[in-house]
Formats: C-alpha cells, sequence, structure tokens
C-alpha cells in the first residue's frame, strides 16, 4: 500500500461532511437500518438523505479499494477485476446500440468511472446525474484529468425528480445504482419521459433473486447486512423489478441474471479465502491493513472519528454480499434491455 494511497485515502474520507460532523452523521445514517432498529418506510421517506449521508461516508473507501468504477461484474477465469469491469460497461454500452454523437445519460453516475469509459469506448456524449456533492467533484476533476470534459458532464439532481425536458436523451443507463430509489415505478417513470421514443434503457440492477425466503431469518439477516451496508431503502426482486418496468411504460426485450451465468463468483473480490494481487486492497490481508491504517489514520487526527465505523459497517456489507451470493439469494447484476415505444411520439 503506497504512501500516496493512505494520504488520498485519509484527505477523501467522510466526503464534504466537516471532519467533526462524521461521527453524528455515521450514527444518523445507522438509526436508519434495521440492525439498529429502523425502519423500511423510514429509509424510504428519508432515502435522498440517507443515500447522501452513506457516499459522503463512502466513497473514499471506494475508490481506494475498487478504483473508479464501484460495480461488481460477470468474470472470465484469467481475466482481472479490473479488466471485467470493463468488459461488463463495453457489454452495456453494445445492448445499448450506442452511435458515435448521442447524448446518453447515466443514471446514479457515482464518480463517473463507467461514464469516463463508455463514452471513450462508444464516441458519445455522457451526462451523469447524482446527488452527491462530492462524488460530482471528484468526478468533475477525474473527467478533466482523463480529457472528457467537453463532452461528458454532470447534473446534481434527485433521479426521482430528472431536470430534463421529456424525450431528451438517445439512451439511458444505469449500474448498480436505481436500487437506491425508494420507488422503482416512479424512478422507472422519469426514465422513461426523458429518453427518446423507440431508444433503450439498459441496467445491472441489485435484487433479491427467487430463492430468497422472506420467512427465512438467516436470509432476512443478510438483506438487513447489504442494505446497512450499501446506502439502500429495500432490495426490490427481480419480479418487483420487471413488474415496475411494465407499469413505467417500458417494453422488456430480454432480462436475465448475470450472476448466474459468471464463470468466476461475482462475490469473489470480497471472499476473504481468495488472494488476488490485482485486486490486493479487496482481498483479506489488503482489508486487514486498511482496517488497521484506517484506525491509525483516525488515532493522530488525520482522519475524523467515525471512519473505523465506517469502515466496520463496509465489512459487513461484504461478509453480507458474499453469504447472499453463496446461497444465490442476492444478485447485484440482474441485467434488463426495455425500449421505450415507438408509439410514445408527442
Amino acid at each position: 500500500m503506497s504512501k500516496t494511497g493512505a494520504l488520498d485515502l485519509a484527505s477523501g474520507l467522510g466526503g464534504k461532511i466537516e471532519r467533526n460532523d462524521v461521527l453524528s452523521a455515521v450514527d444518523k445514517y445507522e438509526k436508519y437500518h434495521v440492525c439498529y432498529g429502523g425502519e423500511e418506510e423510514e429509509r424510504k421517506s428519508n432515502y435522498t438523505d440517507m443515500v447522501n449521508k452513506y457516499y459522503d461516508l463512502v466513497t473514499s473507501f471506494y475508490e481506494f479499494g475498487w478504483g473508479e468504477s464501484f460495480h461488481f461484474a460477470h468474470r472470465w477465469k484469467g481475466e482481472s477485476l479490473r479488466e471485467s469491469i470493463k468488459r461488463h460497461e463495453h457489454f452495456l454500452a453494445l445492448q445499448l446500440g450506442l452511435k458515435p454523437g448521442q447524448k446518453v445519460l447515466d443514471v446514479g453516475c457515482g464518480i463517473g468511472g463507467p461514464l469516463r469509459e463508455i463514452a471513450r469506448f462508444s464516441s458519445t456524449s455522457v451526462t451523469g446525474l447524482n446527488n452527491n456533492e462530492y462524488q460530482l467533484t471528484r468526478g468533475k476533476e477525474l473527467n478533466r484529468i482523463a480529457g472528457v470534459d467537453e463532452t461528458c458532464n454532470f447534473v446534481k439532481a434527485d433521479f426521482m425528480k430528472m431536470p430534463f425536458p421529456d424525450n431528451t436523451f438517445d439512451a439511458v443507463y444505469a449500474i448498480e445504482a436505481t436500487c437506491h430509489a425508494p420507488d422503482a415505478v416512479g424512478c422507472y417513470k422519469e426514465i422513461y419521459r426523458v429518453l427518446k421514443p423507440g431508444q433503450y434503457f439498459a441496467a445491472y440492477e441489485w435484487c433479491m433473486t427467487d430463492a430468497f425466503d422472506p420467512n427465512n431469518q438467516e436470509h432476512q439477516k443478510i438483506k438487513a447486512e447489504i442494505e446497512l451496508g450499501d446506502g439502500l431503502p429495500d432490495i426490490r426482486s427481480t419480479t418487483q423489478c420487471l413488474d415496475a418496468l411494465t407499469k413505467a411504460g417500458f417494453e422488456v426485450l430480454w432480462e436475465k441474471d448475470m450472476a448466474k451465468h459468471s464463470p468466476l463468483p461475482w462475490y469473489l473480490p470480497l471472499d476473504t479465502s481468495h488472494f488476488s494481487l490485482t485486486s490486493f486492497r479487496l482481498t483479506a490481508i489488503g482489508r486487514f491493513f486498511t482496517k488497521n491504517l484506517v484506525r491509525i489514520l483516525e488515532t493522530v487526527g488525520l482522519a475524523p472519528k467515525g471512519s473505523q465505523r465506517v469502515q466496520a459497517f463496509l465489512e459487513k456489507a461484504a461478509e453480507g454480499l458474499v453469504q447472499g451470493g453463496r446461497r444465490e439469494i442476492f444478485t447485484p447484476m440482474y441485467f434488463f434491455l426495455a425500449q421505450k415505444p415507438y408509439s410514445d411520439i408527442q
């Protein structure tokens, strides 16, 4: 672990939250969740505050461990995590049939890793929609470094109320992002509204699979750990996602749980029994170093108080994700391609 990497992590911990307020932000965030007595309806009604606090707190941890793209990927044997992530993004761009010069919307863009990769891969102009100021600031800087700042931009807004006219975009995609929406139908309706007639919406969704048993306490515990560690109001089922797309007006062209067909388990980067030099920071040894680094940084005052607790609930999330993957009750890559009918022309 390089000195530069450690300093980058220290400087980013807590996002834009004032250093003295990080601990109270952690307290408030945790209280939204079942593990701490929170209720699903409270998370849904306060999702903007909850998700913003979550990403203020965890973005630096994500970038430190994953790089610029915060998502899982279908992975072939002999392929590194970073290679699989890029291919996963290229696959989505190909499914959308992107053409040079088109205007594309990335819903819930994070710091813009997929945005930059897809823009360069397809020669399109991509707008990233995000409601988190810290991530947007970081994304703009990375766009400038990558040289895509003239063709790609960011807009700060809630994806339940997008500030775009009807029929604006040639394509829309979301990668493990609209799972944060408190209402899938409402979110998909907004995407439908801003998409041009006849064009496509593609996404990788976080979902509970048909194997999930809501009456199984162990299954519920795993679900709650994922919701806490990943800023989710509720994890919908694949059936609920499909139903929401139809209610929003989309025609679903095809759908598949990509996790089922991955030659390597999607959760392998988080599995403590697995070691990889190409994604060392995510391995058991790498996470042990990160945990102790954060403890030292917080002790000497380089990281704000509360940083260790953020790292701790991310660890719980990792455990929940691995267990959910092993039991096949959860997938982070339920893929669908949907079309807005040509008949919907104003």
